[in-house]
């Protein structure tokens, strides 16, 4: 049976990202962000593509993420970014040896009732700027007094999250990491502060650990670089095939509510792939496929099912043709612009109608 829509993700690109991420940063190590089930690209394919290319610690979301790749029987360090949320959580963590990143004292207090927590492994996070988890800059000679009171925990670091590391000709970043620096003068252990963007844009913030996410899947958090400016290799051609192909007069409307009209005589593709499978509905006219290796604009709204093509400029398309809706020769940022939102958004909403197929890695 062929498939309807195609996400066919590239292993050994995210391998190659990898590595492009440690050509960036040296002396770093990698924390490698699979959470939101890789990024929409399969969290246990790609941490098993990571975990071969020597990746130093996966980060998830949740508890429920890391068990995903615990089931698998994934061996890479495994981190919670969000923590634990309850003591049955914290015992699991502490019998999986997951690293568990704390944020409020709450969560230290309900590691210090817990017996099984003696020697859990554990980051303490800071609220620099970004203003959503994290203890405040005050709060690190507290912090050191909770670690002198329990010499068995095994504390991996300090980790901190940039909010504007995409904005260059901002000082938000460069706020951030003073403060950072400054709360943590004299203090020992690793400092974590790179995501994608701060590991591209601001070298000061490759410390002893960087977290990449967005880069490892071949796409670029930068607005004003692709992927392939800056050296890494897009895992993910979503794909689907022309459905039909017809010719309409002149004013002819296309699609619900008649949101584009022929301006000629013209060939119209209609492709099997809409917002149930994870295309946003939000994209307009004049957005971007690409069939037999040519640019073709969507015309019309996107429809739950199938989506519709200027084919103007592509004489010879025929029904079953692929058609590709973002990947290597198509950023799926540039999609994303179309839609007013990001690659992430475009990569975590791929729908369970889309049937993934995998190739490469080591």
């Amino acid at each position: 049976m062929i498939p309807r829509v195609t996400a066919t993700i590239d292993l050994s690109a995210i391998q190659h990202n990898l590595a492009q991420v440690r050509r960036l940063a040296p002396n770093s190590r990698v924390m490698a962000a699979v959470k939101a089930d890789g990024y929409g690209h399969g969290a246990v394919p790609v941490s098993r593509a990571l975990e071969e290319a020597g990746v130093d610690t996966l980060a998830v979301a949740c508890m429920e993420e890391a068990q995903v790749l615990l089931e698998a029987h994934v061996k890479a360090p495994i981190a919670l970014l969000e923590g634990v949320i309850s003591s049955d959580e914290a015992a699991l963590a502490a019998y999986e040896n997951l690293q568990v990143v704390v944020h409020d004292f709450w969560q230290i207090e309900l590691l210090e009732a817990m017996p099984a927590a003696s020697n859990i492994a554990l980051w303490f996070k800071l609220d620099t700027g970004m203003h959503r988890l994290g203890f405040p800059l005050d709060a690190v000679p507290r912090l050191c007094e909770v670690l002198a009171r329990h010499p068995r925990w095994r504390f991996q670091g300090w980790i901190t999250h940039l909010a504007r590391a995409d904005e260059t000709d901002s000082n938000a970043t460069s706020e951030q990491i003073h403060a950072f620096d400054e709360a943590l003068v004299g203090v020992p252990g690793p400092r974590s502060i790179a995501n994608s963007a701060g590991l591209l844009a601001w070298p000061e913030a490759r410390r002893e650990w960087v977290r990449p996410g967005l880069v490892l899947y071949g796409a670029s958090p930068m607005p004003d670089k692709s992927a392939e400016d800056l050296g890494f290799r897009p895992a993910l051609q979503l794909a689907s095939r022309l459905l039909a192909v017809r010719t309409y007069e002149a004013g002819s409307c296309i699609g619900y509510g008649a949101a584009y009209v022929c301006p000629e005589r013209m060939s119209v593709g209609v492709v099997a792939v809409g917002y149930a499978d994870g295309v946003p509905r939000c994209l307009h006219n004049g957005t971007p496929v690409k069939v037999r290796g040519l640019r073709a604009p969507l015309i019309g709204r996107v429809s739950m099912d199938m989506i519709s093509i200027d084919l103007r400029g592509i004489p010879d398309a025929q029904v079953g043709d692929s058609v590709l809706i973002w990947g290597e020769s198509l950023p799926a940022e540039e999609i994303a612009r179309y839609a007013g939102t990001i690659a992430y958004e475009l990569f975590c909403g791929l729908t369970n109608r889309v049937r993934y197929k995998y190739l490469g890695g080591s």
